[in-house]
C-alpha cells in the first residue's frame, strides 16, 4: 500500500476536522480515557499518544491487549520476550487463534459477507451461515488430511466462498495463501510451487469487463504445475460442472460439523503473502495468528473507528493484502462487501453505486478510481445515495491533493484516510486517525505502535525532508519468518541489510512539523497499479517469450500530478522495427501470461538496456531519470556497463517534460 506525494507542509485549511462529537464518539478516545482510568496516562493530543505507544511498546501493547479483552482468550508469560529485528518474540506464552477469535463475533442473524458480482447478481451470508459453513469446510479438510501447517491454497475470485475457505483453513491451524484468478498459470505456479500445497480451492472463472474468464484449463495447469495438490475443492461460477476428482464446493460446505478452532502459539503460521517478485521468485511472507489479531484490532478499531453497524467495501482482489484486510474488519462483528467485476464496467460509476446499494458505511478506494471518476464527471454525492457513507480509505498509490480535494467536494465533507503500509505487515505504518485532521496530499498521522521515522544514507532522521521508510523497534504483525529460510538470511538481506537492525520499507517519505506524512513513490523498483503489485520479473518472463524481443525493461514511475505511469522498453532483434502489430503481441502476451491489470502503458523500442557491472538492469536509475532526477545523481556511470544506454531515457524525460507550445500535442 502506497498513499500521497506533495512534498513539504501545507498552509491551505484542513480538508476534514473532526467534531467535538466526532472526537467524544471516536474508539480512539475510548481508548485513551481506559490509558487514563486503569493507568493514569493523560495525552494532549494524537502525537503525544503515538510517542508514549513506540517509546513504552510494551506498555502500549499490554493495554492494548487488556483494552480488547484478550486476556479472556489467552494469558501470556510477557510481552516482549526478544526486541531484536528480525527474530522480535511476542506474547511468548500466549494461544489464540485468528479465526476462531473472529468467528466469536457477529449476531447469528445479522449479515457477514455481501457478494456481488459484475452481472449484479447477490448473495450473502449471515454470521451463523458463515459459522455453519466455515465448520463444515473445516471437517471436510480435516478428512481430506489437511492438519496444522499444512498449506491450502486459493486460485480464487473476490468471493464470499473465498473467505468462508480462508477461515476454515485457520481454524484449523493450517495456513493459507491465495491469488486472484486474473494471474496466469506460471504466475501462481511461481508463488505456490514454493509452498507445496495439499488442497487447491479454486473457481472454474470469473466475470470481468463485459466478459466470463473461464479459468477451467488454468486450473489444469496450475494442479499439473504444482504436483503436491492432492484435492480440489471448486466452486462453480460459470457453471461449468467439476472435473474428474474435483469436489463442489456444496458438498464441500454441506454437513452440521461443530466450530471447533485449535488454538495455536501467538506466531504459528496463518497465511503467506507474496512479495511481487522485483528480483525473481515471489518471496513468501508468513504471518502469524497473534500478530496480525492484535494489528487488526488497533488498526480497525482504534484508526478505521470500526464499530459492530458498519458494513466496509473496499474494492480488491485476492492477490493484494487490502483483501486479508477487508476480510479482518469482521473483528468488529459488522459486515462486508465482496465485489468481484471491473470497477469500472459498465461506466466508472460502478463502485459508487455499490456503495449506495448496499449501504456502505466505509469505502476504500484507489486514487486511481478516485481519478477514473473525476475524468468520467461523475459526482457521487449528486448522483446516488451517500447517506450512510461515514468514511473512506486510499492506498494503491500516491493520493494527490487535488484528487483529494475532488473527493472533499463531490463526495462529501466526511475523512478520506490516505495510508500506507501493505504485505510486508499485513497492515499500516501510516494513515488516519479520528480525532486528527486531514490536510491534501497528506498521510495524517504514523500509526500507533509504529516506531516510524525518515532516515537519510546514514541512517539519521530528518524531517521536513526526504528519506527512507524506516522502522525501528519491531512490530507484531511483521512476518515471523519468510518461506523456506531457516537463517533468515533472505529475511534480513529483505528488511535489515541498508540499516541493520532498522526495517527499511523502501518508500521515500516526509514526517512534516505537524506529524503529517508524505510518501513520495517507492525506492525500489516494485510495480503498483492500483494498489495490484507485481516484480518486473513476471512482465520479463511473458515479453521475452516473443522472438523479436531481445530483452526487456518495465518501470513504473508515480508522476507530479499524481498520475502512475508504466511503460516497457524493449530491444529488438537487428533490423527489426516496433510496428502496431507487434505491440499488440507484447500486450496479449503480458495479459496472458502475467496479468490483464499489468499490460504497460506504452512500449518503446530503445537500442539497449543499462546493467550494472553485475549484470542487475539499471530499474530504479531509469525510475528515478524519467521522474526528473539528473542521471549523475541516480547512477553512476562506472557502475554502468554502458552508460550511454542512459542517454534515450534522459531524452525521453525531457521530451515529456517540456511544456506544451505550437505544433507540440
Amino acid at each position: 500500500m502506497t498513499g500521497s506525494n506533495t512534498v513539504g507542509t501545507t498552509h491551505e485549511a484542513p480538508l476534514w476536522e473532526p467534531s467535538a462529537a466526532d472526537v467524544a464518539r471516536a474508539n480512539l478516545t475510548r481508548f485513551q480515557d481506559f490509558l487514563h482510568t486503569t493507568r493514569g496516562l493523560t495525552f494532549d493530543d494524537y502525537n503525544a499518544l503515538w510517542r508514549w505507544s513506540v517509546t513504552d511498546l510494551e506498555g502500549f501493547w499490554a493495554a492494548l491487549w487488556e483494552f480488547f479483552d484478550l486476556d479472556e482468550v489467552s494469558g501470556y508469560d510477557s510481552v516482549l520476550g526478544d526486541e531484536s529485528m528480525p527474530g522480535a518474540q511476542w506474547f511468548p506464552g500466549a494461544h489464540v487463534n485468528f479465526a476462531g477469535y473472529l468467528l466469536a463475533q457477529g449476531e447469528p442473524d445479522a449479515v457477514a459477507i455481501v457478494s456481488v458480482d459484475e452481472s449484479g447478481a447477490v448473495s450473502r451470508l449471515t454470521w451463523a451461515e458463515m459459522r455453519s459453513q466455515v465448520a463444515a469446510l473445516a471437517a471436510t479438510l480435516t478428512r481430506l488430511g489437511v492438519r496444522a501447517g499444512d498449506v491450502v491454497a486459493g486460485y480464487v475470485p473476490n468471493i464470499g466462498e473465498s473467505v468462508v475457505a480462508f477461515l476454515a483453513t485457520a481454524s484449523l491451524g493450517a495456513i493459507w495463501s491465495s491469488v486472484g484468478q486474473d494471474y496466469a498459470p506460471s504466475a501462481v505456479v511461481d508463488r505456490f510451487a514454493q509452498l507445496r500445497p495439499k488442497v487447491l480451492v479454486t473457481s472454474d472463472g470469473y466475470r470481468f469487463n463485459g466478459r466470463e474468464h473461464s479459468r477451467v484449463e488454468a486450473v489444469d495447469e496450475i494442479r499439473e504445475g504444482l504436483g503436491t495438490v492432492e484435492h480440489v475443492i471448486l466452486v462453480s461460477r460459470l457453471g461449468a460442472l467439476p472435473q474428474g476428482d474435483c469436489l463442489p464446493w456444496e458438498d464441500a460446505v454441506a454437513g452440521g460439523a461443530s466450530l471447533e478452532p485449535v488454538d495455536v502459539a501467538f506466531d504459528h503460521p496463518m497465511w503467506v503473502l507474496f512479495s511481487s517478485g522485483t528480483t525473481g521468485i515471489p518471496k513468501g511472507l508468513v504471518h502469524g495468528h497473534g500478530g496480525f489479531l492484535v494489528e487488526t484490532l488497533k488498526q480497525m478499531v482504534l484508526h478505521w473507528d470500526l464499530r459492530v453497524d458498519d458494513r466496509v467495501f473496499w474494492y480488491t482482489s485476492p492477490s493484494w493484502v487490502m483483501w486479508n484486510l477487508q476480510l479482518s474488519t469482521l473483528v468488529t462483528g459488522g459486515s462486508i462487501l465482496c465485489y468481484d467485476g471491473s470497477p469500472t464496467h459498465p461506466d466508472p460509476s460502478t463502485l459508487w453505486r455499490l456503495v449506495a446499494d448496499h449501504a456502505i458505511t466505509f469505502f476504500g478506494t484507489s486514487p486511481g478510481y478516485l481519478q477514473a471518476s473525476e475524468n468520467a464527471g461523475v459526482r457521487p454525492a449528486k448522483d446516488f445515495d451517500l447517506s450512510r457513507l461515514r468514511a473512506m480509505g486510499s492506498t494503491g498509490s500516491p493520493l494527490a491533493p487535488y484528487l483529494h480535494r475532488w473527493a472533499r467536494d463531490e463526495v462529501d465533507a466526511l475523512p478520506l484516510w490516505s495510508m500506507s503500509g501493505g504485505t510486508d505487515i499485513a497492515g499500516a505504518f501510516v494513515g488516519g486517525a479520528p480525532t486528527v485532521r486531514i490536510w491534501p496530499g497528506e498521510i495524517s498521522v504514523r500509526c500507533l505502535g509504529v516506531a516510524m521515522e525518515a532516515w537519510d544514507e546514514q541512517g539519521h532522521p530528518v524531517y521536513d525532508e526526504v528519506g527512507e521508510l524506516v522502522v525501528h523497534r519491531p512490530m507484531p504483525s511483521m512476518p515471523v519468518f519468510l518461506w523456506d529460510d531457516p537463517d533468515r538470511s533472505r529475511y534480513t538481506e529483505a528488511y535489515f541489510s541498508t540499516f541493520p537492525g532498522a526495517w527499511r520499507q523502501g518508500d521515500w517519505i516526509t514526517i512534516n512539523e505537524r506529524g503529517s506524512v508524505v510518501i513520495h513513490g517507492r525506492s525500489d523498483s516494485t510495480l503498483n497499479r492500483n494498489g495490484v503489485r507485481m516484480g518486473s520479473a513476471d512482465i520479463y518472463a511473458a515479453v521475452e517469450t516473443i522472438p523479436e524481443v531481445t530483452e526487456a525493461l518495465v518501470i513504473g514511475a508515480e508522476q507530479a500530478d499524481g498520475t502512475y505511469w508504466m511503460p516497457l522498453f524493449v530491444v529488438l532483434d537487428d533490423g527489426l522495427a516496433l510496428d502496431d502489430a507487434l505491440v499488440e503481441r507484447i500486450r496479449r502476451a503480458i495479459r496472458e501470461k502475467a496479468s490483464p491489470r499489468h499490460v504497460p502503458d506504452e512500449v518503446i523500442a530503445v537500442p539497449g538496456i543499462p546493467h550494472t557491472r553485475t549484470g542487475k538492469k539499471l530499474e530504479v536509475p531509469v525510475k528515478r531519470i524519467l521522474q526528473g532526477a539528473p542521471p549523475e545523481t541516480v547512477a553512476n556511470p562506472d557502475a554502468v556497463d554502458d552508460a550511454t544506454l542512459l542517454r534515450p531515457f534522459v531524452d525521453l524525460a525531457a521530451e515529456r517534460s517540456a511544456p506544451a507550445g505550437p505544433g507540440r500535442p
